[in-house]
């Protein structure tokens, strides 16, 4: 019997088993050998619906909106299919006791191996700059300027939102996942692969282990769920641990994720250096009483097709509006409320203003829709996605305590994004290794 089994080899997971080394077996649902497009930071290929490494979810955004939302099938999880960028949340998040800004900070530098702040974790944090850093990314700063926002030269350092380069866990255009980064090395867990589990195991009210969907059990002295935010909480509802169910907490409802859409723009520049980062440069801000920056413009420098525009992506950050999660769907219900729908609006005409102020030319919508909030709320309704960054499916303080452990029941705990009761306001992919970090310590202690 294994002393932890680890369900899921993504962000936190392996951040979580890489730290409990021999202690712990990890189960991955799918492959653990790489591939080699998955190597380059520079592309979202494996976001395309039909990847080999990607769980590809059905969802509907909003009445009438269904999509196709990328997670990272195979070991690294997503954090070997996104776009490679790495920064922490804000000051102002406060997720329960013991999971706030400064509690989370010894395990973010834990993680970081970052000159600028001097950290020598095993994740690379850089910041591209000259050659790297293409011209609409500088434009976009300089435009922000001109445009009264406030700089923010390291995203990573808590200080208030604003204009600043975008961290990436790449270097020389080479993606360092969590699997790169955490596993491997000696003295590491034992791994294996192709091994999707189909629920947690129980002895009464105690977790005794796991069973694979080819009807293999896997014991174990305690189970820790790092399936992600999608994958966690339906292992949770087919071990009977969700609403109305043998153990009844609300799994998966009430879901945050950031609403976005994309604004393309045309630049008469040469292409991004072939090691420069996709995505570069963001500007965050307060459009709604939000001091922490509850809106954000990220630049796109690299065409998502050949011959295609650069694009503005424009979200939302902290929405009101929350989804619900169930074993066969799930429901996004974004933009419900009119502060959402103003606050999309406007993050959506300050990235045409900072087009207008020199960073390029707006390919789509015209004046005449941005003018109008009527007209621009339809437009949006046609192009809304998501920035792939749900969370609280098993929150803190509803699903689990404070220690990770799930309620009502002894020897399972939860350890990825599921557990935030809010999404961050900046993208959580070094917040989930932070969380695979402090699952560790939460674990050994």
């Amino acid at each position: 019997m294994r002393d932890v089994v680890v369900v899921g080899g993504g962000s936190a997971g392996c951040a979580l088993a890489g730290r409990l080394g021999p202690r712990a077996l990890l189960l991955e649902a799918g492959p653990v050998s790489g591939l080699p497009e998955l190597l380059d930071a520079t592309s979202l290929a494996a976001t395309a619906p039909d990847h080999p490494r990607n769980w590809a979810h059905e969802v509907l955004l909003r009445p009438g909106r269904p999509a196709v939302v990328p997670r990272g099938l195979g070991l690294g999880g997503s954090s070997a299919i996104n776009g490679a960028n790495w920064v922490r949340a804000t000051r102002s998040e406060e997720w329960g006791p013991g999971w706030s800004w400064d509690d989370l900070l010894p395990f973010y530098e834990r993680s970081e191996s970052d000159p600028l702040h001097g950290t020598t974790g095993p994740v690379p944090v850089r910041r591209p700059s000259g050659d790297l850093l293409h011209p609409a990314a500088s434009r976009f700063l300089d435009a922000a300027r001109r445009l009264g926002f406030a700089a923010e030269p390291d995203k990573n350092a808590g200080a208030a939102p604003g204009a600043g380069v975008v961290p990436t866990n790449s270097v020389d255009g080479v993606r360092i996942d969590a699997a790169t980064a955490y596993l491997g090395g000696e003295g590491g867990p034992a791994v294996r692969g192709d091994a999707p589990v189909d629920r947690v195991l129980f002895d009464g009210d105690r977790a005794r282990g796991v069973l694979l969907a080819d009807g293999e059990v896997v014991e174990a002295g305690e189970v820790v769920l790092a399936a992600g935010a999608v994958g966690t909480p339906r292992l949770l509802l087919r071990s009977g641990i969700g609403p109305g169910l043998r153990v009844d907490l609300p799994v998966g409802v009430d879901f945050s994720d950031h609403p976005a859409v994309f604004l393309p723009f045309a630049a008469d520049d040469p292409p991004a250096h072939p090691h420069a980062p996709g995505s570069q440069v963001a500007l965050n801000w307060d459009a709604g009483a939000d001091p922490a920056g509850d809106v954000e413009v990220l630049a796109f420098v690299r065409p998502f097709a050949p011959g295609g525009p650069l694009h503005l992506m424009c979200a939302l950050q902290h929405p009101d509006s929350r989804g619900l999660l169930t074993l066969d769907r799930i429901e996004y219900r974004y933009l419900r409320t009119e502060h959402d729908r103003r606050r999309l609006r406007h993050a959506i005409r300050t990235a045409a203003d900072l087009l207008r102020a020199g960073v390029g030319t707006r390919v789509g919508p015209d004046g005449g829709v941005l003018g109008n909030d009527r007209t621009l709320d339809a437009w949006i309704a046609d192009h809304l996605t998501t920035s792939v960054h749900l969370c609280g499916t098993a929150a803190i303080g509803r699903v689990v305590d404070p220690a990770l452990r799930v309620l009502g029941v002894e020897g399972l705990r939860v350890a990825d994004t599921s557990v935030l009761p809010t999404v961050p306001r900046r993208g959580p992919s070094a917040t989930a290794v932070a969380i695979g970090e402090r699952a560790a310590e939460l674990v050994r202690g």
